[in-house]
């Protein structure tokens, strides 16, 4: 008969889990990618390296999760800051860009990693998803206000498309230099606004959404 794990034992063995997670990811935040080899994360978590490996076989496995970890939890906070009863598609847009600008900016190592810091194949693949997550966001309001007659005619696939990528590219420098950071801000909205065909002054942006 095969051997099967108790509850008590599964228990024990998702806290591990969970704990070598939070470990990599503080490590993350700290270090990189380059910080989290299976050794550093078997100490930040006070298991024996061998525990890392019974849950990730490899380092790129568990970069592949870590990233996945981080980026739903960035998803999600980025659709609640769209989620603006009362205002319009623009405004809604620019409140995602201007959160994960800021979110970013206030983790530069962090979200340096999650942006372009060089690493396994495999999380370069996850980074497509992220970006199309990302991307869909966009353009679920971008559709409204071109279908609410709010934003001029365009697609939305690509005009999300655009803002991810030209926010992410934005970012690199603040996020190398954080000096550059709190100006890089209303520069990456106002972009923003004239990207999805929206006249309007960033003094009524920054007002809105400080």
């Amino acid at each position: 008969m095969p051997y099967r794990r108790t509850p008590a034992v599964q228990a024990r063995l998702d806290a591990q889990r969970t704990t070598v997670l939070d470990a990599a990811t503080a490590l993350l935040a700290e270090h990189g990618y380059a910080g989290c080899s299976m050794s550093a994360v078997a100490a930040r978590a006070g298991i024996a390296t061998g525990s890392v490996y019974r849950h990730f076989p490899s380092k790129a496995e568990l970069s592949v999760e870590l990233f996945r970890r981080v980026v739903t939890r960035e998803v999600a906070a980025v659709r609640e800051a769209a989620d603006r009863p009362g205002e319009g598609p623009a405004e809604r847009v620019v409140a995602v860009v201007e959160t994960f600008a800021r979110r970013a900016l206030k983790s530069p190592r962090l979200a340096y990693a999650l942006l372009a810091e060089p690493v396994d194949p495999a999380v370069d693949a996850e980074r497509l998803v992220f970006r199309r997550a990302f991307r869909d966001v966009f353009a679920e309001h971008i559709a409204d206000g071109v279908r609410n007659g709010q934003l001029p005619p365009q697609d939305a696939q690509l005009t999300a498309a655009a803002l991810v990528g030209a926010g992410a590219e934005a970012l690199i420098g603040p996020l190398s230099d954080p000096g550059r950071g709190p100006d890089a801000v209303p520069a990456l909205l106002a972009f923003t606004l004239r990207a999805l065909g929206t006249i309007g002054t960033m003094g009524a942006v920054d007002a809105d959404h400080a």
